[in-house]
């Protein structure tokens, strides 16, 4: 019984905290929110009953800027994931398919993207066309790709010897339709886990980039760029930097546990 509520506590909470930041990103445009107003009578206060979670270094109310920044986060989160998904599964499954020298050429492309960093390829990207929202999401979905591409790869070449597959092949089926209808539904599941664990590095990446300056520009806000304006003020108002802090920590804890959850719900040996 305990341990059947332990696994029950590490999908409730995990998903309590993902639908609280997916509810925030979205309902945040409707609210009175006021990110970019300036308080001077109010620069560095910590939480108070007039403002939850206290001011920053130029008097703005970090709870109105934590709003904005979820759906700054979320937006990337799911567009880098989205474009990658797509992009990434459609080069391993042709690649694996058709084999020759269009999987060589495949495989060369992912062991040079693998051989750099990926965030240090994503800053060098972002470095390269500039700050703003638009490049992050190319900058990220550029080293996305390739954690797809090899995995749908992989999956594909077992799974084009299995005897449907085989069969579908002997009746004169296409390979638009095998891939279509044999091969890629059953790609799925490791793809969805993947999808968790994706999401979970974008928002990080996003986060550093914005935190180096590549992201967002002032005065919109992100997670990234609130900590990076508050690292100066740590010692005096240690607010600035644990209210987006520890909201980053929580969003990719949790998205971590339920994509480990996922793995094991879908692994068919357990």
């Amino acid at each position: 019984m305990t341990n059947g509520r332990g696994v029950q506590w590490r999908v409730v909470l995990p998903s309590f905290i993902l639908l609280l930041w997916a509810f925030a990103a979205i309902s945040a445009p409707w609210w009175p929110l006021q990110a970019t107003q300036i308080e001077l009578s109010a620069i560095l206060q910590p939480p108070s009953w007039q403002a939850w979670l206290g001011y920053d270094d130029l008097g703005r109310p970090l709870l109105d800027r934590l709003l904005i920044g979820s759906r700054t986060s979320l937006f990337v989160a799911l567009t880098v994931m989205s474009i990658s998904a797509v992009i990434g599964t459609a080069i391993g499954l042709i690649s694996a398919w058709f084999g020759g020298w269009v999987d060589g050429v495949v495989v060369r492309c992912i062991d040079i993207f693998l051989a750099f960093p990926g965030l240090l390829l994503a800053i060098a990207l972002a470095g390269l066309l500039g700050p703003g929202i638009e490049n992050v999401v190319i900058a990220l979905s550029v080293v996305g790709w390739v954690g797809f591409a090899r995995l749908a790869r992989a999956q594909t070449l077992s799974l084009k010897q299995r005897d449907h597959v085989l069969a579908a092949r002997a009746l004169g089926a296409s390979s638009w339709r095998i891939l279509r209808w044999h091969i890629l539904p059953l790609l799925v599941s490791p793809l969805l886990v993947e999808v968790t664990f994706g999401i979970a590095g974008v928002v990080i990446a996003e986060a550093g980039l914005s935190f180096l300056g590549l992201g967002v520009q002032p005065p919109a806000a992100s997670w990234g760029s609130m900590i990076r304006d508050g690292t100066g003020y740590l010692l005096v108002a240690p607010h600035t930097v644990l209210v987006p802090g520890v909201s980053l920590l929580l969003v990719v804890l949790s998205v971590n546990m339920l994509g480990d959850r996922l793995r094991d719900y879908l692994d068919v040996r357990q």
